[in-house]
């Protein structure tokens, strides 16, 4: 008895193997546009298993693809002969559109819709069923009328996505917003949604519609909602000054948190729109009693201070930061206070003396492992800027024994190759970077990639390595702020290694540099060089990119911009810099950016 049940368990399961196998092949074939293969495998399946819609679908569409209509309408009907499915009924009303009987076929879409008069649970199958064919008009009326008959359902989302493929967008914005008004915790996902419809440019229709449908929302129902809404829209046209005018209605009404005003204020702030963003700032500065916010904002408009500061602005500046450690003290809460002032002292005031006695200081602190990483990895930073690289490795050292894998041990293991690049230790620093070009943050994957292919590009070309060991020496400088000092080292490198491997990264790093010191002129004669000689090469993609931002954002030339735009985006389709390239080029020719 049990060897036949085993007989029978096996058959069994034997049958289910062949049958997926044969499901598989003629979905195989459907795909690849073998309809009589795949009709030939759909026919064998239902012919084993009569009742699998499954296989009754795709043995319609096959009998469609390969126009055999009348076939099609045979197994329809005769499975119809029971009950009338609305979704097969909406199948013979398709098998008739495919004929052009547009009458018949009109006939059965109004009999599937009447089909919800008995069962109303059959709204979003009949209306799915009508959206495989793009028959949106049919779809929207059995959501509608889902809706109609039951005022507890919520197909507002649905309603909204197909008015979108209609490119009806009013009322695709206007069935989101209904969908919001039920369910307010989707807001985030609206948004993204709305993101594909709107743009920055705040005279693109899209975005005119949205804020007359949102402004009229908050006049007769001012729900915190449609504030954060009209608000997400502001930034999105990157109009700061009317997204905070938004928040703070926001914050007035509900006296909550201004969390948002911040982040407000840091969007604001990656934009380079400094001085919204310190107004900002000072606004929340005015508004809270929370030390952790305080704290944090004062270091954010101190950064902002720093950036645009003359030499006589640093001593102010450096008695703010010894005015709020005198007030909260230092201590764990005032730890990223206490990284920006030891960067601001080493890098801004040149003392990285103190720098580094004043970090010591505070890894005297008990603070968490982590936390004491990034202090070592800001001493470390400034311990190279002091070239006292062995120093700066032992720290960078420590951080990868005591937080292995994590992403703060990955940069640490990338400042060791750069410290030891900088030494001219390549053979050390290129046995690093091997290990990180497979790191999970892409950035420092980047990075590692770069600094290695310098390397190795360069170092067996000269046995001695002497243009690689001056280049070096310049991106030292130009860490260490000593910027006419590089950029003279650069000069010797171009004049004494012309025509060699180096020479195009030499032109692009005192091109970066160039910039920095507002020389623009000299800046686009290094990018157009490289661009000129160089067309093949590794940079030639990373000149065209900074020499359109340059035309684009410095130096308001758009039609050079875009010009430059537009060669990246033929000439080096797989550049990094592709997409953006693309998105500038296209709001530079006037395009809507979605």
């Amino acid at each position: 008895m049990k060897a036949f049940l085993w007989v029978i368990i096996f058959g069994m399961g034997f049958l289910s193997y062949s049958q997926n196998d044969e499901e598989q092949l003629a979905a195989d074939y459907y795909k690849r546009g073998e309809f009589q293969k795949a009709l030939l495998s759909y026919q064998k399946l239902y012919k084993e298993q009569p009742g699998n819609y499954n296989y009754i679908f795709h043995l319609i569409k096959t009998y469609q693809e390969l126009e055999q209509f009348d076939d099609a309408e045979a197994l329809i009907t005769s499975k119809m002969t029971q009950y009338r499915n609305p979704s097969l009924i909406i199948e013979l009303g398709y098998n008739f559109q495919l004929r052009n009987d547009v009458d018949k076929a009109t006939a059965y879409y109004n009999e599937a819709l009447a089909k919800l008069e008995e069962r109303l649970e059959y709204a979003a199958l009949i209306a799915r069923q009508f959206e495989q064919h793009s028959l949106l008009e049919y779809a929207i009326k059995s959501y509608e009328k889902g809706m109609e008959l039951d005022p507890n359902l919520n197909y507002y989302r649905e309603l909204a996505s197909a008015y979108g493929e209609q490119g009806n967008i009013e009322l695709l914005f206007s069935n989101y917003m209904a969908y919001v008004d039920i369910r307010p915790e989707f807001l985030n996902s609206i948004k993204r949604e709305f993101s594909d419809f709107v743009s920055e440019n705040k005279d693109n229709q899209n975005n005119i519609l949205l804020k007359k449908l949102l402004l009229r929302k908050i006049q007769t129902q001012p729900d915190t909602y449609w504030y954060e809404l009209l608000s997400w829209l502001f930034i999105q046209e990157k109009d700061y000054n009317k997204a905070f005018t938004q928040e703070k209605a926001l914050y007035m009404r509900q006296r909550e948190s201004l969390n948002r005003i911040i982040e407000v204020a840091l969007t604001a702030l990656s934009d380079k729109k400094n001085t919204i963003a310190t107004d900002i700032f000072n606004y929340v500065l005015e508004h809270t009693q929370d030390i952790s916010a305080i704290l944090e904002v004062n270091r954010y408009l101190l950064t902002i201070a720093t950036d645009a500061a003359t030499p006589k602005d640093l001593i102010a500046i450096e008695e703010k930061y010894q005015e709020l450690f005198f007030t909260y003290g230092r201590a764990q809460q005032t730890l990223t206070l206490q990284i920006a002032y030891a960067n601001f002292l080493a890098f801004q005031l040149n003392r990285p003396e103190d720098a580094s006695i004043f970090l010591k200081e505070t890894l005297k602190l008990n603070l968490p492992t982590a936390q004491q990483a990034t202090v070592k990895m800001t001493l470390g930073n400034i311990l190279v800027f002091q070239e006292k690289f062995n120093e700066g490795l032992i720290y960078y050292t420590q951080i990868q024994a005591n937080l292995k894998n994590s992403p703060i041990a990955q940069e640490a293991r990338f400042k060791v190759a750069k410290t030891s690049y900088y030494k001219g230790d390549f053979e050390w620093a290129e046995s690093q970077l091997k290990v990180l070009k497979s790191s999970t943050s892409q950035l420092i994957a980047n990075d590692a990639l770069d600094l290695k292919l310098l390397i190795s590009d360069n170092k067996y070309e000269d046995s001695l390595q002497v243009a690689l060991k001056l280049y070096a020496k310049a991106d030292l400088m130009a860490f260490q702020n000593k910027t006419d000092a590089a950029i003279a080292l650069l000069d010797r490198v171009l004049t004494e290694h012309k025509g060699e491997s180096i020479e195009d990264q030499a032109l692009f790093k005192q091109a970066e540099l160039f910039q920095q010191k507002k020389q623009y002129n000299k800046a686009i004669a290094n990018y157009e060089a490289i661009i000129a000689h160089y067309s093949d090469g590794i940079l030639a993609d990373d000149a065209y990119y900074y020499l359109a931002e340059l035309y684009n954002n410095i130096l308001d030339q758009p039609d050079l911009a875009k010009s430059l735009y537009e060669k990246l985006i033929f000439n080096h389709q797989d550049s990094i810099y592709f997409v953006e390239a693309r998105k500038q080029f296209r709001r530079l020719r006037g395009d809507a950016i979605n």
